[in-house]
């Protein structure tokens, strides 16, 4: 019964997955003798490399570009759609007039898709239009900002610096991870985790986590000319995304709120319980496994993102430009193929770091 299913997945995802991998490590479309679209042409190994010269090569310098802004953008959309769902969630679950309606006025974003999303925001992000006259309905000056076009960088660093961020952010979890064993009294786990970010820190110390990383170094050109930072183009892109999945995420939120006992709030509203406490310390804690959910599903969907930016900035928009659109470009423009399936790749592992752990921790809970 399975078998169909299991042969047709084999062939149309993890095959051309793996064809995808295998791409990356050739030379196709990066030899000017061997045209990439020629019936004849040779695709030499060349292990690596493509990997290296997205993170080394100066000229690859808008691929770390797209991995800066493929971050914030993570960070920022995912953030704000928690936010405002789990407001929106309160909001209804104080039994409103109108529930019904305003609960389908925030999922109907939904029902759209991030083109039509992308392009109706795009109109009312105008300069010269759309939510920048908006204050002047009010008898206020407009606001005189350019939204998916900004020059401004905001939280500037420089790509040589990443191995540093990424260690320490490996000490906060580690330590995290220590204490929230300790405190549930499961000291062997804890050690193991104290032991973990005692033997990351002394590889640190040593300096050979400088070694490790050793494809993360640029040229200083491009450390000085072109630093990293949350660009503030993507400001307008993040409140699109946000607009169309916070809704989603009241769904989410809102069906795990219905499934908590009513029980629960009536003892501690008879212990004497503020709601700001009944929410904080009985309702939230509950819903942590929905959110968890809800962050496993925008992350992925942030890491893979492309129709949104595509339909409001462009193909073409450097301050805006995500992984997803490099590997159309470099894949469908410039006929690339070994460089865009690297950042395919790329993007896969990135989306796997994610799934995997989320994964393991659901089948380990259901045994």
């Amino acid at each position: 019964m399975l078998m169909p299913t299991v042969i047709l997945l084999s062939i149309f995802v993890y095959f051309f997955l793996g064809k995808t991998v295998y791409f990356s490590t050739t030379d196709w479309g990066e030899n000017p003798d061997q045209p990439a679209l020629s019936e004849t042409v040779i695709r030499e190994a060349v292990g690596f490399q493509n990997y290296e010269n997205l993170m080394t090569d100066i000229v690859q310098s808008m691929f770390r570009n797209s991995l800066t802004n493929m971050f914030f953008f993570f960070v920022f959309f995912v953030i704000g759609s928690i936010a405002v769902g789990l407001l929106l969630t309160i909001i209804l679950d104080q039994n409103i007039v109108g529930e019904t309606f305003f609960r389908t006025v925030f999922l109907s974003p939904m029902a759209l898709s991030f083109v039509v999303t992308g392009t109706i925001w795009r109109w009312l992000l105008q300069p010269d239009g759309g939510l920048n006259y908006l204050p002047t309905v009010f008898g206020f000056e407009p606001i005189r900002f350019n939204w998916l076009n900004s020059q401004e960088i905001w939280f500037q660093f420089t790509w040589d610096k990443v191995p540093q961020y990424l260690t320490f952010a490996g000490f906060a979890i580690l330590a995290f991870l220590a204490v929230r064993h300790a405190l549930r009294l499961h000291w062997r786990s804890a050690g193991f985790m104290s032991s973990l970010a005692l033997i990351v820190i002394v590889i640190f110390a040593s300096g050979v986590w400088d070694r490790i990383w050793l494809l993360l170094d640029v040229p200083e050109a491009e450390m000085s000319i072109a630093p990293k930072g949350f660009n503030a183009a993507l400001v307008g892109v993040v409140i699109a995304a946000i607009w169309q999945m916070s809704g989603y995420v009241m769904a989410i939120l809102t069906a795990g709120l219905r499934g908590i006992p009513e029980d629960l709030r009536e003892a501690a509203l008879v212990d004497g319980c503020s709601n700001i406490k009944i929410y904080t310390h009985i309702l939230l804690p509950q819903l942590r496994p929905f959110m968890v959910s809800a962050i496993i599903i925008l992350g992925h969907t942030s890491l893979k993102i492309f129709d949104l930016v595509f339909a409001m900035s462009g193909p073409d928009n450097a301050r805006t430009v995500v992984p997803g659109i490099l590997v159309y470009t470099k894949g469908f423009r410039q006929n690339s193929f070994a460089q865009a399936s690297a950042i395919a790749t790329i993007v896969l592992l990135l989306v796997v770091i994610i799934i995997v752990p989320y994964l393991y921790l659901q089948l380990r809970n259901q045994d």
